[in-house]
């Protein structure tokens, strides 16, 4: 005989903390040394990824190399909002990752040009690179593969029991891989501490997002994880300050992960040999001139802080010298030993 199936109580899709959901909130009001800040840390990344496309067109710099110019918002912002012990792990796109953690620029260029004194010690090259010391994890170019590993370091969070944060950041492409939502299933099924950070800038690799993607609202994609998403304006260094406050103390709290969709956008193509011929000028124009970062912030410190343009220009002086003193560095210091090759290699 059939046997009715027995009822279990209805639950939001959202699961238990529905009510808690939360919502995007409206842009962090900066003061003025918060704007500066800003500035100067985004410029830093900006003129460090226009040294390493010049270096790399004069042969200093071999294999791939992604950069960063345009998105440079997003990695900031969410540096301002985390604390010391919090970490951060994201995919090859990763130099302004690195600086914005702290990084030294000379450190992360050397490393670049395959020499001693970079962090991965000449043998990581753009994609990988690492510092414990800062608590940055790689740099992985493996597509999406520091998905799962960014996780791992908030189930190590948790069963420390202390109250860092994963931040784990990767791409609208790494969003279709499979090893992605494995990983979404366990930090939602434990509520790992983890902010999972979607860089949507639109192509992955050199296909439009709406041409690869059947969901593009990268916020909803742990919906069937009860994992909370929301977009934010990662164009604005402001809006992903605030989104990372409301998303790290979501962590802290203990109610699991958080998905943070930056929609922002890449200048350059995908890798220095790509020539983008996948979208119109206009297109990247458009973007450049109406939602630059960097331009955004420098808007505002002068017609709102009475900051002067001869006092960006000095900052601009600083940033400019740290730059050539890391490539001076990067071009300058020995290469590794022969013996290296055989060491970290497990067999």
């Amino acid at each position: 005989m059939a046997t009715a199936a027995r009822k279990t109580p209805a639950k939001s899709r959202a699961g238990a903390d529905s009510q808690q959901t939360p919502r995007t909130p409206p842009p962090a009001k900066f003061s003025k040394d918060e704007d500066l800040k800003a500035y100067r840390d985004m410029l830093l990344i900006r003129r460090f990824e226009e040294k390493a496309g010049q270096l790399y067109g004069m042969g200093f710099i071999g294999g791939f190399c992604h950069l960063y110019i345009g998105q440079e918002a997003v990695v900031t912002g969410m540096a301002m909002a985390i604390k010391e012990g919090d970490q951060m792990i994201t995919a090859y796109r990763d130099h302004g990752h690195m600086l914005a953690m702290e990084m030294s620029a000379r450190g992360v260029m050397a490393e670049l040009t395959g020499r001693r004194g970079g962090y991965s010690r000449g043998k990581g090259g753009s994609m990988h690179m690492f510092s414990k010391e800062k608590n940055f994890y790689g740099g992985h170019g493996i597509v999406g593969a520091q998905v799962p590993l960014g996780t791992g370091l908030a189930f190590a969070n948790r069963y420390r029991g202390n109250d860092a944060v994963s931040l784990t950041f990767f791409g609208d492409g790494a969003a279709n891989q499979g090893q992605v939502y494995e990983a979404f299933n366990m930090a939602s099924l434990w509520k790992l501490p983890v902010i999972y950070i979607i860089e949507n800038n639109r192509y992955a690799m050199g296909t439009a997002v709406t041409r690869s993607s059947a969901e593009t609202d990268f916020s909803q994609r742990g919906v069937s994880f009860r994992i909370p998403g929301i977009q934010v304006d990662g164009m604005d260094v402001r809006a992903v300050k605030s989104a990372g406050d409301m998303a790290v103390e979501w962590c802290r709290a203990g109610n699991g992960p958080i998905i943070l969709e930056m929609q922002t956008y890449r200048y350059r193509g995908h890798s220095m040999s790509d020539p983008a011929k996948y979208r119109s000028k206009d297109e990247v124009q458009k973007m450049r001139s109406e939602h630059d970062p960097i331009e955004q912030v420098k808007a505002r410190l002068l017609a709102q802080k009475g900051v002067s343009e001869d006092d960006l220009k000095a900052i601009d002086k600083k940033v400019r010298d740290i730059v050539a003193d890391a490539a001076d560095f990067a071009q300058s210091d020995p290469e590794p030993d022969v013996s290296e090759l055989y060491t970290d290699v497990l067999l």
